[in-house]
């Protein structure tokens, strides 16, 4: 079996890769650059940051702050319209997951029109769009090197997952100082994010020898540093060794797929307005703990990378250190239960038939070691509104 790998032309990482942006956009050919980001990005002045280095080098560009968290079609729209009036010839991508997934969709229909369902998943985009530099300030979604987006549809609140070589970044810059100022809950969201990504790129159907590279270095990185630097934001080395990792797991999933944490993750931001890091952190260890029995070896070589154990040779007590350790991230970082997070119990159960339905339809749990049915996911949403 062959693998196809995608990932960004160019990547600048480590402190102080920002001052690349200038040679960046040079490199590239590209010298209108359209900034996509959010009004946390202005307040905190990160984007003075981006316009400063610009303007020192007499570069023009323009400024898009609206992008939402959970980015609809809706909300891109007037960003598409402004990219074509002002023909601006790329898109620098400045904040978390949500800004570059916005300026993936903005870049893929400013450039071939139609709307984001044409490009929904099984129609994978393979047509180039205009460029994207993707500049992270969250060590947490990967989205910098991924051929991955998702815009919900606002009227029908699903959430549209799209694919393709054609929304890769062109260009990555991964600058860990960006991430200083991360307040602790997104730190930690975003953090076990990153976590997931590399244990279901690991643990993927799709899993091929390049993305377990990636997903191995990933869980070395983030499993052995989250917790440090989500404790102790002066740990410079433990903050740029999760910022590193993020982004390792996002080219492993990728090339490799996510699986049933991400499928069930979701349905659960649509209904319930869970943030993607957060629903997965709460997923995590019931849908581990569910889909060990059908790869406990690769499984178990995930608690061996992220330095829990020292041998594989008892993979049961392997997987007890894995759990142990995913509750243990949960426990220490303060993630709530559904029930905690002030899910209504009833409303939560009367959705779980579609929210099983649309975490089967995202194609996601197809890549799981254990397949699962409608009922099973019913039966793992209902063990983590508790906290299973």
């Amino acid at each position: 079996m062959t693998a196809t790998i995608n990932l960004p032309k160019i990547m600048q990482i480590g402190a102080g890769a920002i001052n690349a942006l200038p040679d960046t956009l040079v490199s590239l050919g590209c010298q209108y650059p359209f900034i996509i980001t959010d009004s946390t990005m202005v307040a905190l002045g990160y984007t003075d940051k981006i316009t400063e280095l610009l303007s020192a080098q007499g570069i023009r560009y323009g400024i898009f702050s609206d992008t939402m968290a959970e980015p609809s079609e809706d909300s891109i729209l007037p960003a598409v319209e402004l990219v074509r009036q002002d023909k601006y010839d790329c898109l620098l991508a400045l904040g978390g997951g949500s800004a570059i997934d916005t300026a993936k969709a903005i870049a893929l229909l400013a450039t071939h029109g139609g709307t984001m369902r044409d490009y929904k998943m099984p129609n994978p985009v393979n047509i180039r769009c205009m460029p994207v530099i993707a500049i992270p300030t969250t060590a947490g979604t990967g989205s910098e090197a991924t051929q991955a987006t998702i815009i919900t549809d606002a009227k029908t609140d699903e959430k549209m997952l799209c694919m393709g070589p054609g929304l890769m970044p062109m260009a990555a810059i991964v600058d860990y100082e960006l991430t200083l100022s991360l307040p602790l809950r997104i730190a930690a969201d975003t953090g076990i994010d990153a976590l997931t990504h590399a244990i279901e790129a690991y643990v993927s159907r799709k899993a091929n020898l390049f993305s377990d590279q990636q997903a191995i270095a990933a869980m070395k990185l983030i499993g052995q540093n989250l917790l440090t630097t989500c404790q102790d934001a002066k740990d410079l080395a433990a903050r740029e060794a999760v910022m590193l990792g993020a982004t390792l797991a996002g080219i492993a999933f990728s090339n490799a797929s996510v699986a049933l944490v991400h499928g069930m993750s979701r349905p659960l931001g649509v209904h319930f307005h869970v943030p993607h890091g957060l629903s997965n952190a709460m997923l995590l260890p019931t849908v581990t703990e569910y889909s060990i029995a059908s790869a406990p070896q690769r499984y178990a070589q995930c608690a061996l990378h992220m330095g829990l154990i020292d041998n594989i040779e008892d993979e049961k007590l392997a997987h007890g250190a894995l759990l142990k350790q995913l509750r243990l991230i949960n426990l220490t970082l303060k993630v709530p239960s559904l029930a905690e997070f002030g899910v209504q119990k009833e409303v939560f159960f009367n959705a779980l038939p579609l929210m099983a339905e649309q975490a089967l339809a995202s194609g996601s749990p197809n890549n799981n070691p254990r397949l699962v049915s409608k009922d099973e996911i019913i039966a793992l949403y209902k063990l983590a509104w508790a906290g299973g």
